[in-house]
C-alpha cells in the first residue's frame, strides 16, 4: 500500500541557500493525495486557513533567497498530517478544525494514519534534520526560522495584531525581533500573541531548533496582509532587513 501515487508531488519542497539559517513552512500547501479524494471537502473548504496557512509559503519562498537561507516546506495540507505536530496529539490528523468536519479523517485505520506518517511526515522532517546537518557539517551553528499565518478572525474574534512572535526561553533572535518590528510605522506587533510558544502544541521548533540548543524563533504573519503577492513581497523584504542584523549574532 501506498498514499502518494505517481502523479502526486513530493512530500517536501526544498529551496538551497548558503547562510547558516534554516526557514521551514509547516503548513505551506493545501495539496490532498490523490487517493484521498480532497478529504471528502468541498474543494473551497481546502482554500482557507483550516487547510494551510495563507501566504506563508509565499513569504517563506522569497524570504529565503534575501536572507541567503536554505528552505524546507511541507507539499500537503495540515488536513491530512499536521507537521507541526506531536504524532500523539490528537490535532496530528484532525477530524475536525475550526467547526468544520473533516469527513476523510474520521474513524481512520491504524494502517492509514502510518500512510500518513510515512509518506508525508517522517520525509518532510527528515529534510529539515538533513539541511540541519549539512549547516553544521559547514562548520556553521544554523538558526531556525518557523513562518506561519494566522487568520484575522477566530471564533469571533478579530485579532489586532499584524504579526505575532512566538518564544519560549530562546531570547536571541525574539527579543532583538520583537524590538526591531516595533520600530516600524503601524504595527501591532505580538509578543506570543496570537498563540504562545509558551503553552507549545508546535512539533517542528521544539523537536529540531529546541532540543539541538539553536537560536530559533516562529514568526505568525496575519493571512490578510501577506495572501496577495504584494503583501507577501513587502512583508518578505521587511523581514530580511530587520533579521539580517539580528542573524548576524544569534549564535
Amino acid at each position: 500500500m501506498s498514499l502518494l501515487g505517481p502523479d502526486d508531488p513530493p512530500p517536501f519542497e526544498e529551496i538551497p541557500g548558503d547562510a547558516p539559517v534554516l526557514l521551514v513552512c509547516d503548513h505551506a500547501s493545501r495539496r490532498v493525495p490523490r487517493a484521498l479524494d480532497g478529504l471528502a471537502l468541498p474543494s473551497a473548504r481546502l482554500e482557507e486557513h483550516i487547510g494551510w496557512d495563507i501566504g506563508a509559503a509565499a513569504v517563506t519562498r522569497l524570504l529565503a533567497p534575501l536572507l541567503g537561507a536554505a528552505a524546507v516546506l511541507c507539499g500537503y495540507s495540515r488536513l491530512v498530517i499536521d507537521c507541526n505536530r506531536d504524532l500523539a496529539d490528537p490535532s496530528s490528523i484532525a477530524s475536525a478544525s475550526d467547526g468544520v468536519v473533516v469527513p476523510g479523517n474520521r474513524d481512520l485505520s491504524p494502517e492509514a494514519r502510518v500512510l500518513r506518517r510515512d509518506e508525508i511526515f517522517a520525509p518532510y522532517h527528515a529534510a529539515i534534520t538533513a539541511r540541519l546537518d549539512r549547516i553544521r557539517k559547514a562548520g556553521h551553528g544554523p538558526a531556525v526560522i518557523s513562518i506561519h499565518s494566522f487568520t484575522p478572525v477566530m471564533q469571533g474574534f478579530a485579532r489586532p495584531w499584524h504579526v505575532g512572535i512566538l518564544w519560549d526561553d530562546d531570547p536571541r533572535i525574539a527579543v532583538p525581533l520583537l524590538a526591531a518590528l516595533r520600530t516600524e510605522p503601524g504595527l501591532t506587533v505580538g509578543d506570543n500573541q496570537p498563540y504562545s510558544a509558551r503553552d507549545p502544541v508546535g512539533y517542528t521548533v521544539e523537536h529540531h531548533a529546541q532540543r539541538r540548543g539553536l537560536a530559533h524563533v516562529a514568526i505568525e504573519l496575519r493571512q490578510d496582509l501577506i495572501a496577495a503577492d504584494a503583501g507577501a513581497r513587502d512583508w518578505a523584504e521587511r523581514l530580511a532587513r530587520v533579521l539580517k542584523p539580528i542573524l548576524a549574532t544569534a549564535r
